[in-house]
This record gives structure tokens, C-alpha cells and sequence, in this order.
């Protein structure tokens, strides 16, 4: 080399010093000098979570997760661990475990519109309580329903500045929408995670009900984006009431309303589309989900079936068809009415032998509230009353509690309340403690039982509408980290909301 080129070459050598040690310097300040920012109740952005159970995707590890500017950027084995903390804060969870937070993929937050029944502040505060570092909220209950670019466009508005947790949109396929592939593809585009119908009379006078042809259409479109089509699958049948079993105060007169013969008829025509999503088929690429499976017999098998055919197909189910039976509901109680109807225990028992086989793929919470008086508490009617099971802040210790009879364990748990959350909701950074993921977890207590009574602090706009409300649960939440900062500890959420608007 020519000396001039070298002596060239060295003046560039105190740049380079300089260079670096700006980026140091900006490194250290943003990463682990502490902040003052009201999103979280840590004053740090760079921080070390130390436990003796942390649930990774390859075990349960005793060690410790380094968080920094809200991702996973090391996670170390206890051995190791001590080795490498050196500056940076510790929170020492001691036996808590450390898990990826929940993804729901099924709640009604209500907003705009309905924000008396639940909305964003309130709605994401309990999920946040509840370990939920994710939902995806329904195009329905608010209003209008989000069926377009423009009625999607007021739900991000609403959200803005008001959400705890991180929060997506599923859009509303209806038949307004469903042979218009401009406006379908005009929500996606406006970022929709993918689409929701229903195959029954949803209730909500701007989401009318779909059939096999709007269906047809609409995953033909969802195919172009591979982003899922979410179906209640209910349809309607003819039944017949005998005289003496329309007292509507019985939970067995609404029961007998809404039959198992409804999911099954739903799914039998929906697979006839569905079909279609297989490799090689005219919308591969499309995925369908049922949602809040109900029916453990016969419309499982035909789920079971289309999986085997190849069909690209999921299924969820819900803590309160795993936690409740139609034998247990008394009289009037119409806190539990939803739908599909909670069955009878046999059933029960049948969707937590399909949950634990991997038949059923998910859990999700179907949050679904009201103002109370839709819930005609004095009159108790159950043919009246609105439906909809609110439960989003209790769903972890619900599934905990009930599922420890059944072998339940904390890696199931994540499986059916992250991972593939995840990936229904193509959130790929989500869902799993590994490095380069998004810092949101959940620790808590497995062990730690506590009473839902007028002691405990419920962040739900009216918990007295909760079939949850007075039963005594196993798995208390300690501390929830959404995006790296910690929003909930100890019953105190953060000052500012500071969730993320999750857009596809």
C-alpha cells in the first residue's frame, strides 16, 4: 500500500472514535439511563427480568430475560445469567413464572359507539390486569360495525391515546360488502387483520348475517392478503317447544333455543367453501376460523374431518364453555346466556378432552358486554336478555383453575393463549419469549388462589354482569409488559395509555 493511501486511510481513524462514541453515548442514555415517560411504572427502558420458571419454546427455564427499547434482546439460563447482568436494573420475579403475554383474538371493546358497555380505556385496563398484552377487537357491538375503510378509520380514532394494550381490528364481512371486492379490499388495505361473519342473526342491525355465497366471495379475496376469515357458526333450524318448556326464567329454555343441530348445520355449509382454501385450491392462501365452538360432537368431527382433507382450518373455544355447564346455571341468572349456548357437562367435558388432544387449536375470551340493565337482572329472563360472557380480565386464572383437573400445563397454556393466537393474527414478533420478539409478558402466580368478590378490584366497566364474579380462582397476575413497559403491577396500572394500534 502507498504511504499516501495509508496516511488517507489513518485520518479517518479519530472519525471513526468520535462515531463511536456518539453512538455509545445515545445507546447508554436511551437504553439505561432511567425515564420519567407515564407509559410504564418502570423507570427504564433497558431492564433484566430474573425468574425461576420462564416459559420459552423450548422449556421452562430458571434464568433471565433482558428487555430493551420493548424487545427481547438476550435470554440466559440462571448459570449464565449472572455473569452478564452487570449495569442494568433486575426484577427478580423469584417462583412467578414468566410467560409471553395473552393474544385474544376475540373481544368486543364497543367503541365507538356502545362505549357505555365497555370501550378502550376500560376494556384494556382489565385486559392488561388479566396478562392480555394483545386483542383484536370485533367489527361488531360498536357502532357503526366496522365494515369499510371509513368506519375503521373512527375505531383507530377512538383507540388513540386510550388503549393499555396493544390493539387490532378484525373488519366485518356482510353482504354489503361481500360482492364488492373494491371495498373489501379497501379494508385490508386500511389495515384490517382479516374478517369476521356470521351465519346466524348476529343481533346488531348494521351486521347482517352471511351464507355460503358471501362467504365464497369473501375468502376469495382474503386469499391475495393470506389473512383468515373469522365465522360464528350458527344456523338457524327449525324447533319445536313443547308447552311446559318455555318458562323463560329456565337456563333449559334457552338451551333448547339453540341447539347443537345449529353449529353443526353452520360448519356443514361453511366447509363447503372452505374447501377452497386447500393447496392448490382457488383461494389457497384464505384461512377460516370458527370461533367460540360450543359443540363438542358432531360439528368437531366434521372440524376434525376438513383438517384431515386438508382444509386450512382452526377452531377456538372459550374459558366459560370449559369452566361452566348447563346444570350448574341457576334459575334466572342470566349472566351466563351467550351464544352458542354453555351445554351440559358431558359436553364440557368432551371440548377439554379436544383442547388437551390439539382438536381444538385455541382459546380466546369473546369478551362480550353490555350495560346491565340488557341484562334484565330482575326480570331474569334468558330469551330476552342481551348475551355475551364478560370476562376479559380473568380469563388466565379461569383457564388455570379449571384445566388443572385436566392436566393443564404452562406450556398448553401459552400454546393456546399466544402462540397460535399469534399466528392467526399474523403477529410474528408476537407470542413466544425469544430473542428479537416483542417484550410483552405476563408473570404470575400459579400457585397464589384468591376470591372474585367486592374486594377484589375488577378494572371492567360493570363487573357485576360477569358469570365470573364470586367464584374463587387459582393464578393471580403479578405484573404485565406490554412493548417493554410495564403497564400493570400489583393491582396500579401505568399513568398513560401507550398500547400500539396494530395494523396488517
Amino acid at each position: 500500500m502507498e504511504s499516501g493511501t495509508w496516511r488517507f486511510l489513518v485520518s479517518f481513524i479519530p472519525l471513526l472514535i468520535y462515531l463511536f462514541y456518539i453512538f455509545y453515548s445515545a445507546y447508554s442514555s436511551s437504553s439505561s439511563q432511567p425515564t420519567t415517560s407515564g407509559c410504564s411504572l418502570l423507570p427504564h427502558n433497558r431492564y433484566w427480568i430474573v425468574s425461576q420458571r420462564i416459559v420459552t419454546p423450548h422449556g421452562i427455564i430458571s434464568g433471565a430475560v433482558e428487555i430493551n427499547g420493548g424487545s427481547i434482546i438476550s435470554l440466559v439460563k440462571e448459570k449464565e445469567w449472572l455473569e452478564k447482568v452487570k449495569t442494568a436494573p433486575v426484577i427478580d420475579y423469584g417462583e412467578a413464572v414468566v410467560m409471553p403475554g395473552l393474544i385474544d383474538v376475540h373481544a368486543h371493546l364497543d367503541e365507538p359507539g356502545r362505549e357505555e358497555w365497555e370501550g378502550f380505556p376500560s376494556g384494556t385496563k382489565a385486559a392488561a390486569a388479566g396478562g392480555i398484552t394483545t386483542l383484536i377487537d370485533m367489527p361488531l357491538n360498536s357502532f357503526p360495525s366496522t365494515v369499510s375503510k371509513e368506519t375503521l378509520q373512527l375505531k383507530i380514532d377512538a383507540a388513540k391515546g386510550r388503549i393499555f394494550v396493544n390493539v387490532g381490528f378484525w373488519g366485518g364481512l356482510v353482504p354489503e360488502n361481500a360482492f364488492n371486492a373494491s371495498i373489501l379490499e379497501n379494508l385490508l388495505n386500511a389495515g384490517v387483520l382479516g374478517l369476521k361473519s356470521f351465519m346466524c342473526p348476529s343481533g346488531i342491525n348494521d351486521f347482517p348475517m352471511t351464507d355460503a355465497s358471501h362467504i365464497k366471495e369473501g375468502i376469495s379475496v382474503l386469499a391475495k392478503y393470506k389473512r383468515p376469515l373469522l365465522v360464528h357458526a350458527e344456523k338457524v333450524q327449525e324447533i319445536e317447544l313443547n308447552d311446559g318448556d318455555n318458562d323463560p326464567r329456565s337456563y333449559s329454555t334457552y338451551l333448547k333455543t339453540r341447539p347443537p343441530s345449529w353449529e353443526e348445520a353452520a360448519i356443514r355449509e361453511l366447509l363447503t367453501v372452505a374447501k377452497d382454501t386447500r393447496i392448490g385450491g382457488p383461494a389457497e392462501g384464505a384461512h377460516v376460523h370458527i370461533v367460540h365452538l360450543s359443540d363438542s360432537r358432531s360439528s368437531l368431527e366434521l372440524i376434525k374431518e376438513a383438517k384431515s382433507n386438508g382444509d386450512s382450518i382452526t377452531v377456538e373455544t372459550c374459558p366459560h364453555y370449559l369452566a361452566f355447564s348447563a346444570e350448574e346455571i341457576p334459575d334466572g341468572d342470566t349472566r351466563f346466556k351467550c351464544s352458542p349456548p354453555i351445554r351440559d357437562a358431558p359436553n364440557r367435558e368432551k371440548l377439554w378432552e379436544a383442547l388437551m388432544d390439539g382438536d381444538i387449536d385455541m382459546l380466546s375470551s369473546d369478551h362480550s358486554p353490555s350495560v346491565p340493565e340488557l341484562k334484565l337482572f330482575a326480570e331474569g329472563d334468558f330469551l330476552r336478555a342481551w348475551g355475551g360472557i364478560s370476562s376479559l380480565q380473568f380469563v388466565l386464572p379461569v383457564t388455570w383453575s379449571y384445566g388443572l383437573k385436566y392436566g393443564i400445563t404452562l406450556e398448553k397454556l401459552v400454546s393456546w393463549w399466544s402462540e397460535k393466537p399469534a399466528k392467526l393474527a399474523s403477529q410474528d414478533l408476537k407470542g413466544t419469549i425469544e430473542i428479537g420478539k416483542h417484550a410483552d409478558i405476563v408473570v404470575w402466580e400459579p400457585e397464589n388462589e384468591f376470591a372474585l368478590d367486592e374486594n377484589h378490584t375488577v378494572h371492567l366497566k360493570h363487573p357485576s354482569i360477569s358469570a365470573y364474579m364470586g367464584s374463587r380462582l387459582t393464578g393471580k397476575v403479578v405484573a404485565t409488559f406490554v412493548n417493554g413497559n410495564l403497564v400493570f403491577e400489583d393491582g396500579k396500572h401505568a399513568s398513560d395509555a401507550c398500547g400500539t394500534t396494530i395494523l396488517a
